[in-house]
């Protein structure tokens, strides 16, 4: 199995968006392949999304997954692991696992959702609680950063890929998402901000560039890589919303050539912490999706599946020009391209 995550500990990168987009036509040009995708944000945008989108009732939806019983979702997932965090119970997987297909016909049918649940937040304070447990012969904090890696171990063999789109923090949540993957996908916008996020995540996710010797010991990569284990490496740094007209914009190019530079000088000391050896493998320019993108979002519609054209949205009737349908398909090709 192929695991990648989305994450930025910057919100606002359009992670959530360019994950919608990329993982539906990533299972539309692989259609032979069987796809699972984990939404550990507890906002679960992706969920919704990919149960509907705002027209297509993806908010409803996904409550009906939280009313199962079991609830259907991460968050039903993890409330059935708090009595056992230590070890794996006897569960079964299928009943948090659900198919978007069923729900917004526009997903491809190779497509399976662990939905998000915004009960994730308020188990978050028990789960830190239980990896922060003292236990002799027990490395409790591994054991609960692997409830994914529990979870999808007993799928393993049904999978060819598993995506996971996590929290704009770092949360125990996030850690355990992105402790399921081996490789991540990082959006970046053409800011400053960006630029010290992809600083932060470096540091974050592999322990490098630390400000100070005495986080060496109790960081995240350096907890796993003391249990003989790997964090996720850097696959691809999509530059998101750039200019629809210019591409990338004159007044932004210092940024980004900026986090370019950043990117090649950990290559250079580091490279193992990357999938990619050439810049030019691991950076993808995506332009700003524009009115495309809120016709795509509102609707649960993969750019593939929308044409040219007038959409009836809430409120008022907005008009998707076929140049700009075809500048978004053309940029997440060229990203899944990529994956």
């Amino acid at each position: 199995m192929i695991k990648y995550s989305f994450w930025n500990n910057k919100g606002g990168t359009g992670k959530t968006s360019l994950a919608f987009q990329s993982i539906s036509i990533f299972a539309e040009l692989h259609p032979d392949k069987k796809i699972l995708v984990v939404d550990l944000c507890p906002q679960a945008n992706l969920s919704e999304l990919l149960l509907g989108g705002l027209t297509g009732s993806g908010s409803h939806n996904l409550n009906a997954l939280h009313s199962n019983t079991p609830r259907r979702s991460i968050g039903g997932y993890f409330q059935d692991r708090l009595p056992s965090p230590f070890l794996m119970p006897t569960l079964t997987v299928a009943n948090y696992i659900s198919k978007p297909h069923s729900y917004n016909e526009n997903i491809p049918a190779n497509i399976d959702l662990v939905a998000g649940d915004a009960l994730v937040e308020l188990q978050s304070n028990a789960i830190s609680t239980l990896a922060n447990t003292q236990i002799p012969g027990t490395n409790t904090w591994l054991k609960i950063i692997d409830w994914l890696n529990d979870f999808v171990a007993q799928v393993q063999n049904e999978y060819d890929y598993l995506f996971v789109d996590a929290n704009p923090s770092f949360s125990i949540y996030t850690q355990i998402a992105i402790a399921a993957t081996d490789s991540m996908i990082l959006p970046v916008m053409a800011d400053d901000s960006s630029r010290r996020a992809v600083q932060n995540a470096i540091a974050l996710v592999q322990g490098l560039n630390l400000p100070s010797p005495i986080y060496k010991q109790h960081n995240f990569a350096s907890q796993l890589n003391a249990a003989g284990r790997l964090p996720p490496r850097f696959h691809l740094f999509p530059k998101n919303r750039l200019t629809q007209y210019m591409g990338p914009a004159s007044a932004y190019h210092a940024v980004l050539t900026e986090i370019d530079t950043m990117i090649q000088a950990v290559q250079q000391t580091n490279p193992n912490v990357f999938t990619f050896a050439n810049l030019a493998d691991g950076v993808t320019e995506i332009r700003d999706f524009q009115t495309t993108g809120v016709v795509a979002f509102a609707c649960g519609l993969p750019f593939t599946r929308m044409h040219a054209g007038r959409y009836r949205m809430p409120g008022r009737v907005v008009q998707v020009k076929a140049e700009y349908l075809q500048n978004c398909i053309d940029a997440m090709n060229a990203m899944v391209a990529k994956l």
